[in-house]
């Protein structure tokens, strides 16, 4: 027997709450596996509002995203010092981001992402990709300054 195949749409799907310690302003996420159920990976369309972005995180699994709407940008940093909730980092690349963009996050890279317009909308369907095992990836965050200090983990 075939697997079934299934159809959705990502303007139709539903809308997840998010937890707002982990953006920087309004962000709406629509769970877009949420109907389709893969089990190689979670994705999501994320809208940023407002110069809205993301705080200093990373992935247990690597992460694809795939610019859909505005400009915004990814920022990676580097673990400096020694310490699991506080800690120092630098940044070490800024990839400018615009519609029809793709960018793969390998696994456990410190980074942010988001928009870098204060009245524009930026968007992005994010893949988070499952570990070898078949593990769901997660995500740690952390509160920073997004220049020098990570001051603690986000719960």
């Amino acid at each position: 027997m075939l697997p079934t195949m299934k159809k959705s749409n990502i303007l139709s799907s539903p809308v997840k709450n998010v937890k707002t310690d982990y953006f920087t302003g309004p962000v709406k996420l629509h769970e877009i596996s949420g109907i389709t159920r893969p089990k190689e990976h979670d994705m999501y369309h994320v809208i940023f509002k407002k110069s809205a972005r993301t705080k200093l995180h990373f992935h247990t699994g690597g992460q694809l995203l795939i610019v859909t709407n505005g400009t915004g940008s990814l920022v990676h940093y580097k673990k400096i010092s020694a310490g699991t909730t506080k800690f120092k980092i630098t940044k070490t690349k800024i990839i400018n981001l615009s519609c029809g963009d793709v960018v793969y996050i390998p696994p456990k890279i410190l980074h942010t992402h988001g928009s870098i317009k204060k009245n524009s909308i930026f968007s992005h369907i994010a893949i988070n990709f499952y570990s070898k095992n078949n593990r769901k990836s997660q995500a740690v965050w952390y509160e920073s300054d997004l220049r020098s200090n990570v001051i603690s983990k986000i719960p």
